[in-house]
């Protein structure tokens, strides 16, 4: 059951609640919340983009999250995304369950020797830096500030964001969304990618100005997308919908291109990253109620 407006009396009687990335915490339910006497938002994710954190500092409600589980479990699934796209893996899957063991459309490109474009060198971005070198790739990495010794490391480059998306077949986000990362991929930034560049998206749906994507793959401007988040995907992703259908008609299109492929946001989900949740989470709350320093784990509208 999903945290909103709706929901939210279920937390009378607790003075704390634990939620997901999808649950709604804006200042409507987080007002129903304290004043019921929760003193304790625990997130079980890295992500806090979801929580008003102005509202929670002024209702007195401390925020808590999970800022690691495990870099190596989203790396991985991107690259996992990657091969099913490129190599077609998801449509012969799909044709030899039907018996059709024809090889048509099913031809892809090699890794090796390809330009990868990562776009963000925090602990996954690294994980998938690290990962693509093994490909004989020629890494192309950026972030706000350099890591010399590293990126010498992995024969990476560190180069200005423009000369990234320019000169990339490939490039994979893995940059928290802000208010200076919001539409990081938007209509400027396709039109001077490659004609065939693919877009690996396991971070936030936010990244990504859906509508620009969109019209760059209506007109064949890119290759294509690799999609494990979505801009409106609250309400939607982690939801059984296959009797009900969606509503979303932007997501209906992205839906519709052979040259896009989308899951619903499980890069995550590894037996290892859950087991790291879990007890990120309970080391969390326990720490809370004992009134102890909740550390690194706090989400403060300050930081």
């Amino acid at each position: 059951m999903r945290l909103s407006e709706q929901t939210a009396q279920l937390a009378k009687g607790f003075e704390g609640v634990c939620c997901f990335a999808n649950d709604k915490a804006d200042e409507k339910v987080l007002s129903i919340l304290a004043g019921l006497g929760v003193k304790l938002i625990a997130l079980r994710s890295a992500r806090y983009n979801h929580v008003d954190l102005d509202s929670a500092d002024r209702l007195g409600l401390k925020v808590v999250r999970v800022p690691e589980y495990s870099p190596y479990a989203v790396a991985e699934y991107a690259l996992a995304l990657l091969l099913c796209h490129n190599r077609k893996i998801h449509h012969a899957h799909d044709h030899v369950r039907e018996l059709n063991f024809s090889l048509d459309g099913l031809i892809g490109f090699d890794i090796h020797g390809k330009t990868i474009g990562v776009i963000g060198t925090g602990r996954i971005g690294r994980v998938f830096a690290e990962i693509m070198s093994g490909f004989g790739c020629r890494l192309l990495v950026h972030y706000k500030i350099a890591d010399v010794t590293w990126v010498q490391k992995i024969n990476a480059e560190f180069v200005a964001l423009a000369f990234l998306i320019q000169q990339s077949d490939i490039i994979s986000l893995h940059v928290p969304l802000t208010k200076e990362t919001k539409h990081l991929i938007d209509a400027n930034a396709i039109q001077k990618m490659k004609s065939n560049a693919v877009i690996i998206n396991t971070g936030r749906g936010g990244l990504i100005d859906t509508a620009a994507l969109i019209t760059a793959l209506k007109k064949h401007l890119i290759g294509g997308a690799c999609l494990d988040v979505y801009e409106e995907e609250e309400g939607i992703f982690f939801s059984d919908l296959s009797e009900v259908g969606i509503t979303d008609d932007v997501l209906a299109r992205l839906l519709t291109f052979p040259n896009v492929l989308i899951t619903s946001h499980q890069a995550f989900l590894t037996r290892e990253a859950l087991k790291n949740i879990a007890e990120t989470t309970i080391f969390s709350i326990t720490k809370f109620e004992r009134h102890e320093d909740l550390g690194s784990v706090v989400v403060s509208v300050h930081k």
